[in-house]
């Protein structure tokens, strides 16, 4: 499994995605999970296609949101904001 890392995400989406995920009961790295997979279950009703990760990743990468091993800087940064 292939890891994913987006940067300067605004705290009221970060927020939003945590209640999500716990009004499901669901840590936020699975509430992304299934938030992802809702999306390509969409795209793939849409467009009768999956998109694999390396399509996914690109098309990311096209909306100009960054990807990367930038996740340990963002997540200690998330730490110590809190």
């Amino acid at each position: 499994m292939g890891d994913l890392s987006i940067k300067n995400v605004p705290e009221a989406q970060i927020a939003a995605l945590r209640a999500r995920a716990e009004r499901n009961h669901r840590t936020p790295e699975e509430g992304l999970r299934a938030v992802i997979d809702e999306v390509l279950r969409d795209v793939a009703e849409k467009n009768e296609k999956t998109m694999s990760i390396s399509e996914l990743s690109a098309f990311v990468q096209s909306l100009g949101m960054p990807t990367g091993g930038e996740a340990t800087q963002t997540i200690r940064e998330d730490r110590r904001s809190r």
